[in-house]
Formats: structure tokens, C-alpha cells, sequence
């Protein structure tokens, strides 16, 4: 137990905290857009997808937990970590990095902070559903929660709508620096693939916002559409 609490107090320790805890947010964040995405293949097949999730039961409470677990690792020791740099540098270094480092790199705390707010809106909006309770009594034909459109009707708010793409646009913001910082602390961004994973990375972010943002634009435009009868 000493040597755990040792590493996490060491600034290695905390990268590496970071960075473990960064790749699992990234992989659920990944399969949350392709689990999402089901919605362009119909009101059945995504209210089966949400179906199958709670059928989960206790387990996916403990999926959840994990998840919290995970962000608020992630949050804590990056506010930590990043004290404890500012604190530690000269005052000349730290100019001539701030001119070095990328947007994205100099905008992580404050993007961070924002996909807070983010994360939990989201989570109110169509986990809890909390701000539209009466989505609570939506049901397809087969009795199922209609999850699919329960979607269209909260991106049929230009405003939701907004919201939701700044947060995705600043969570692959976040990623797009994150992974490579990641991959560095992990060991795996060698000076061989140093350019290839530079160039890699921001692409894997923008293909998940476009993932992500293809839902709320295709309300907006009307490709996706409510059921008849709604």
C-alpha cells in the first residue's frame, strides 16, 4: 500500500495515472459513438442496443461507477499534476513553452472544465432524463423505451443542439492532444513514430466528432425524423 501511495505521489506516478485512465475514456468514448450511431439504422435497432444495456442491471451500475471512477481520477490528478509543474519551472521556461505547446495543449484545462459541465448536462439530458422527465414514458410498438426518439426530440432544440456539438468539439479537442501525451507517458511514442502518431491522432479525434456531431445535424436537417404518430 506504501509503494502505491509513493508512486501516486511521484509525478510519474500521476502521468501514468493519466494516462491509463485517459486511454479508458477514450475507448469509452469510442464505443459510446459507434453504440450511438446505431440511431441511423432505425428506431428498432437502436431501442434493442438501449434494451440490452439495462438488461445489464447491477452490472452496468458497476460499468458506471468504474467510469466516475475513472473521470474523476483523470480530473484530480491532471489539476495535481499540472499545479505541481507550474510550481516546479522557471518562469522563463514556462514562457518559452507556452509558445511551443499547440491550442490544444494550452486550452486542456479549461476544455476540460467545460466537458465537465458537458458530461454532466448530457448525463441529465438523456441518461437520467431529468430535464425531460416525460421521456421516461416513451415507448416504441414492442414496449421498449423509444431511446431513438427521445434523440430526435432533444436535438430538435437548436440550443441542446449547440451545446452538445462546443462539448464534442472540445472533447476531441482534448483528445487530439491527449492521446499523443498518452501514448508518450505509456512508452509508446518512440522518435520513429513520433510524426506518424503526431499525424494520426488528430484524425482519429475529428473522425469521432464527426461521428458524434452526424446525430445532431441530421436533426437539425431533417434525415432523421420522429416515428409516424409522434
Amino acid at each position: 500500500m506504501k509503494a502505491l501511495i509513493s508512486f501516486y505521489q511521484s509525478s510519474i506516478g500521476k502521468k501514468w495515472i493519466v494516462a491509463l485512465t485517459g486511454l479508458v475514456l477514450v475507448g469509452f468514448v469510442t464505443g459510446h459513438m459507434i453504440g450511438n450511431l446505431q440511431v441511423f439504422l432505425g428506431q428498432e435497432m437502436i431501442n434493442v442496443y438501449a434494451e440490452r444495456l439495462q438488461s445489464l442491471g447491477d452490472l452496468l451500475w458497476v460499468i458506471r461507477g468504474f467510469l466516475a471512477l475513472m473521470i474523476v481520477l483523470h480530473i484530480a490528478t491532471t489539476i495535481t499534476l499540472t499545479l505541481q509543474n507550474a510550481a516546479a519551472r522557471p518562469q522563463k521556461y514556462e514562457v518559452k513553452k507556452s509558445v511551443a505547446a499547440t491550442f490544444a495543449a494550452k486550452t486542456m484545462i479549461m476544455s476540460g472544465s467545460i466537458l465537465v459541465c458537458f458530461v454532466v448536462f448530457h448525463l441529465l439530458h438523456f441518461t437520467a432524463q431529468t430535464i425531460h422527465p416525460g421521456w421516461k414514458l416513451l415507448h416504441d410498438e414492442a414496449g421498449r423505451h423509444d431511446v431513438f426518439s427521445m434523440v430526435i426530440l432533444g436535438f430538435m432544440s437548436r440550443r441542446a443542439s449547440l451545446f452538445y456539438l462546443v462539448g464534442v468539439f472540445l472533447l476531441c479537442l482534448h483528445m487530439s492532444h491527449g492521446i499523443q501525451s498518452f501514448l508518450q507517458t505509456l512508452g509508446g511514442r518512440t522518435r520513429k513514430l513520433a510524426q506518424p502518431i503526431s499525424a494520426v491522432t488528430p484524425f482519429i479525434a475529428w473522425l469521432i466528432f464527426l461521428g458524434y456531431a452526424a446525430i445532431p445535424v441530421a436533426v437539425l436537417i431533417g434525415a432523421l425524423k420522429l416515428p409516424h404518430g409522434h
